[in-house]
């Protein structure tokens, strides 16, 4: 079994391109990949490696100036679900475009897992999913609203577009593994919005710790990388991905007559041209023959 590390930690690195080298080198001398984001505000990323490989990795960013509190979330996966390691440079650690926002400054009010139910079943408060459009498709929080966002730079336009619709009520905010409620409550904050509040840990954590029985959660969870959705328990679910449009894929949706592992599905099928269809099919028969093929990216 390998351990899937999902990390985050809003810090000043005030020279992302000297932690760069170093980080890379031992990740790649220890067997680990994933994919993991340096930028002046921090570091972002999700890992895969066995157990001591993956504890040196994260005793090595712990060591790094301000990052001793850094926190992440563990999972399982029988094969390893990453093609390679890659450390990239970044202008933010999750892009939302704002460049006054700082999540180290100020964000909501954590929510433990456990509490979580209680908050979102008060009648005063808004759940609102801060995740992209086709994260939301395959699974949410019953209730919780869907501010259809292709990306998580399309967050603060959908907020002050709707913002009104909110007035008198609190709101509580939830993502992936957190990264995305920490912004996007700092920046509800910066807007005047008082009583903010995300689930600590984010779905991940939910899934580990509240029971199915006592869950709110309705569906799976995407994850970035190429076990692609994750259920209660953290158990692997039962999406696939189309490495076309990056969009998950249920077991029917494999069965129709557009998807093509690989190449194309139904929602992208008529997007693409023969010689796009063909360049896919080039791309799945290198990842066939073991070659480097990466996930999805990060969000």
């Amino acid at each position: 079994m390998l351990i899937v590390a999902a990390l985050y930690h809003f810090t000043r690195l005030p020279d992302p391109a000297a932690v760069q080298g170093p980080l890379a080198k031992l990740c790649c001398s220890l067997g680990v990949r994933g994919t993991l984001l340096l930028a002046p505000e921090g570091i972002n990323g999700t890992i895969a490696g066995p157990r001591d490989a993956i504890d040196a990795v994260l005793a090595h960013l712990r060591a790094l100036p301000g990052c001793a509190d850094l926190d992440w979330k563990e999972s399982g996966a029988e094969t390893m679900p990453f093609g390679r390691m890659k450390v990239r440079l970044k202008r933010e650690i999750v892009t939302m475009g704002q460049p006054d926002v700082d999540p180290s400054a100020s964000v909501g009010q954590y929510v433990a897992a456990r509490d979580w139910n209680a908050l979102i079943s008060a009648p005063d408060v808004a759940v609102i999913d801060t995740r992209n459009d086709y994260e939301v498709e395959i699974g949410s929080f019953a209730g919780a609203v869907d501010p259809q966002t292709r990306t998580f730079r399309d967050f603060p336009a959908w907020w002050a577009q709707n913002a009104h619709r909110f007035e008198g009520k609190r709101i509580a905010m939830f993502c992936t593994g957190g990264i995305r409620c920490e912004k996007s409550t700092n920046y509800l904050i910066s807007q005047g919005v008082s009583d903010v509040f995300h689930l600590k840990g984010g779905i991940l954590k939910y899934l580990e710790d509240v029971p199915e029985a006592d869950s709110l959660w309705q569906g799976e969870c995407f994850v970035f990388d190429k076990r692609v959705s994750l259920g209660h328990g953290l158990t692997q679910g039962r999406h696939g991905l189309c490495h076309a449009c990056r969009r998950p894929l249920a077991p029917e949706d494999r069965a129709r007559p557009e998807y093509e592992e690989g190449v194309s599905c139904h929602r992208c099928h008529a997007d693409y041209s023969d010689a796009d269809r063909d360049r896919f099919r080039e791309r799945q028969r290198q990842a066939d023959r073991g070659e480097c093929f990466g996930g999805p990216d990060l969000p």
